[in-house]
């Protein structure tokens, strides 16, 4: 929202200074986001006049003028416009002035011998306009050596603010000039509206038809005024709608865009030349278009309310007016509407169509309905003043909604909320100011809020309003009570989770990323999704349908724009919420990454030891593992399955899980079926870790550490080369011979696989190299011979194998 100073103290009584005025806005919550001073670059210039013109000794086109600056010293400047002559009062810019308009800074030089010593400008060297014939010629009676800025009247700041949605009566000015009012910084100007008296019944009616359906326009007003001069707008008018970046059309359109900005409430006129026969509000029919004053044409629906005469479509009500009855210097008969449209309606109209207008924005945050008839008077004299003619009575249909909302509200409420102490009589001052009506004796009052401010509901509301006025600057800071206690855990399970997981993937060489929670249909079916429950109801885009089901898609997505531009190698992790139907629990969270190209732990890229090799499904099973035992989950216990998804690999995948059915991560190389879905180019490898599923590690009894165990015995390796079936996995071999003995056997690795002649058809060798860790003393070589027995029966037991021979 953007207005001037001088059209806020339009409605403001007030010696404020700009600058104070700027800090109470922000202070009462309509936070200030720019300060901006058109007369800035037109600072430096000063009105001067020409005394002398003589004709430039070297250059035809050339002539050296002596100015008046108002100094006391006459300038020499040499200037090539033709209008240049003696007794001219234009613009002068000295050297060390910048000119906008040619994004110069002027400089003390020499044109053809002759120095000069400044510039006369032009217009469009001030960026005024696009005048550019001569340069500035201003009347004889203009004050040499006052501020061109102060005589054009520019020096008027326009200040920015943010609003939030729940604010709709400061899209106007003057709500802007109630709220400083209220918090001390002057006295609201009354706003006086006399309603004009008809002198003749309103030729077009207008009804209301939505049938059976939701009535999409609550009530609707309407006048004619004929015989108006439909001109320019006034230049104080014009002034302001340019300051706040708008573009002055003629009178009539003016006068809407004024009231818009000035008092909050959209108004929308219609050539009644144009007009065939009655108005009717109703919906929209399927097929039907509308040609938009901006010049764009929309298809309409059912779900859209319109304004239709005889002939069709006339306007988009509350957002856009049509093409076709718009006012252009030829209207000489108006109709002025003025209407309370419904919010959601407009809303919904206006994403639909992409159509965001100053009426929309407005209208979808609610405007004030006790203001649609005074708001049309307002305007209808505003018309008569600029554009003389003659008005009708109104014609108005439909019912303006009853402003009935009473708020008990105890005093004690501002106390309680927020802190402060504030008196009853001040508390009555800022409510009254603010259009408050209460009523009642004693600690508990009855409040009324006003018809344009929506947005109380509660005696919280009201609390809130008082010291937003009052100030927060007067909440003193008061440091939370100390319970004498040792602090209990402040972090939640998942919180830590999370910390650690990120931590982890981190340290391991992996770059956190944020993706959309959304993604397309097909993504979201290739992944495990698709559930309708899931799909949005107003997507940002074809592209972002669906609530994601794993954040694979994601990162996938992010790996790839990364190698579109150079980044070949990348790895990626992100930490968040993954949704597989629309209950709360089932939105989880988890943990996920992504290696690409040669991004293994250790570095990606080209090195001149060799050829690196590319991230492979052990990669992410790895940073799983990592994740996994940073969280606290108990991996010694984990069992690799080789149900992956099927976005992975088959056979380049697994699963870590507590068991056959409880499943704590993914992992494995991304299939490249998955892979061309995604428009995406291997090779690429991921893990998805989810946190739910870890169980809660056991509370420890005490928060010291155990007892060091560290072995001052050498431990004793013996290597074991089974013969199994082809299908056995190497992992159920290591577990059957770590479980053998569980006391001595400290460590079991894989070092070898071998399948080929020797072994026999659909067999393979696995050997395997055990450590045997003694505590208490040396091992005998009949003890050791014991434990590898233990472990051939356990193998033999567990997989069928023999020892190979």
């Amino acid at each position: 929202m953007k207005f001037t100073l001088s059209w806020l103290k339009e409605h403001l009584e007030t010696e404020a200074t700009l600058d104070e005025i700027v800090e109470r806005l922000t202070m009462i919550g309509l936070e200030v986001e720019e300060v901006s001073d058109p007369a800035a670059k037109l600072a430096p210039f000063r009105i001067a006049k020409v005394v002398s013109a003589e004709q430039h000794p070297n250059a035809d086109r050339l002539r050296v003028l002596k100015v008046d600056n108002g100094s006391g010293t006459l300038m020499q400047v040499v200037c090539g416009a033709p209008n240049a002559r003696a007794g001219l009062v234009g613009v002068l810019g000295l050297p060390g002035d910048y000119v906008p308009g040619l994004d110069v800074t002027l400089s003390v030089g020499k044109i053809r011998d002759v120095e000069s010593f400044g510039m006369m400008c032009s217009e469009r060297e001030l960026e005024l306009s696009e005048e550019h014939n001569g340069i500035i010629d201003l009347p004889e009676d203009a004050p040499v050596g006052m501020s061109y800025a102060d005589y054009l009247g520019l020096n008027d700041p326009v200040i920015e603010i943010g609003l939030t949605p729940n604010r709709p009566d400061c899209t106007g000015v003057y709500g802007i000039a109630r709220d400083l009012a209220a918090a001390g910084l002057g006295k609201l100007k009354e706003r006086k509206i006399t309603p004009v008296r008809g002198s003749f019944p309103c030729p077009t009616n207008v009804t209301l038809d939505f049938g059976d359906t939701e009535a999409l326009c609550k009530a609707f007003g309407l006048r004619l005024v004929r015989g108006v001069k439909n001109g320019p707008s006034p230049k104080w008018m014009q002034d302001r709608l340019k300051a706040i970046g708008l573009r002055p059309i003629n009178a009539l359109v003016d006068i809407t865009n004024y009231m818009t900005f000035d008092q909050a409430r959209p108004l929308h006129v219609f050539d009644a030349a144009k007009v065939a026969g009655n108005l009717v509000v109703r919906r929209a029919k399927e097929g039907e278009e509308i040609l938009g004053l901006n010049g764009k044409s929309y298809q309409l629906d059912g779900s859209m309310c319109v304004i239709a005469d005889d002939k069709g479509v006339e306007s988009l009500g509350g957002i856009l007016g049509g093409e076709h009855s718009g006012c252009d210097e030829t209207t000489v008969d108006v109709l002025i509407e003025s209407a309370l449209w419904d919010e959601n309606g407009i809303a919904r109209t206006g994403r639909k169509l992409g159509v965001n207008t100053d009426a929309r924005y407005r209208f979808e945050r609610g405007v004030d309905p006790d203001f649609m008839i005074p708001g049309l008077e307002m305007a209808t004299q505003l018309v008569l003043d600029l554009c003389g003619g003659e008005a009708s009575e109104l014609v108005t249909t439909g019912t303006v909604p009853e402003n009935v909302r009473i708020i008990e509200f105890p005093y004690a409420e501002v106390k309680r909320l927020t802190g402060l102490e504030i008196s009853k009589v001040e508390i009555n001052m800022i409510l009254k100011a603010l259009g408050f009506w209460a009523t009642g004796q004693g600690d508990v009052v009855r409040v009324a809020p006003p018809s344009w401010r929506p947005d109380i509901e509660g005696k919280a509301d009201l609390a809130e309003e008082v010291v937003r006025i009052v100030g927060l600057d007067r909440v003193a800071p008061v440091p939370l009570p100390r319970s004498g206690s040792v602090g209990a855990k402040v972090l939640t399970t998942g919180q830590i989770r999370r910390s650690r997981a990120r931590r982890t993937l981190a340290a391991r060489g992996m770059d956190e990323a944020v993706t959309w929670s959304f993604i397309s249909r097909d993504q979201a079916e290739a992944f495990g999704g698709g559930n309708p429950a899931l799909e949005l109801a107003n997507p940002i885009s074809a592209d972002l349908s669906n609530m994601r089901p794993s954040l694979l898609p994601g990162l996938i997505a992010a790996a790839q724009r990364n190698a579109d531009r150079g980044f070949a190698d990348v790895a990626l992790f992100e930490v968040g919420q993954v949704f597989i139907d629309d209950t709360p629990e089932d939105q989880r969270m988890v943990a996920a990454g992504i290696r690409r190209g040669t991004a293994k732990m250790t570095g990606g890229g080209r090195h001149w030891t060799g050829a690196a090799g590319s991230v492979d499904v052990f990669d992410a099973k790895a940073d799983a593992e990592a994740v996994l035992a940073a969280i606290g989950a108990p991996v010694d216990k984990l069992q690799v399955f080789t149900d992956a998804p099927g976005w992975f690999h088959p056979g380049r995948s697994g699963a870590l899980k507590l068991g056959p059915k409880v499943a704590l991560a993914v992992f494995g190389e991304i299939h490249p079926r998955t892979l061309g879905l995604m428009d995406a180019e291997g090779p690429m490898v991921g893990f998805e870790i989810h946190f739910d599923a870890v169980p809660e590690s056991k509370a420890k009894a005490t928060r010291s550490k155990g007892a060091l165990d560290v072995a001052d015995l050498m431990p004793v390796r013996r290597d074991f080369a089974f013969v199994v079936s082809a299908d056995v996995s190497a992992d159920k071999l290591l577990k059957a011979a770590k479980g053998a003995d569980k006391v001595l056997i400290s460590d079991v690795t894989l070092f070898d696989i071998y399948e080929g002649a020797g072994v026999g058809e659909g067999k393979k060798s696995l050997a395997i190299d055990v450590t045997l860790q003694p505590k208490a003393k040396t091992l005998t070589e009949e003890e050791i011979e014991a434990v590898a027995k233990k472990i051939v029966a356990a193998v033999e037991k567990a997989t069928g194998g023999t020892l190979r021979g």
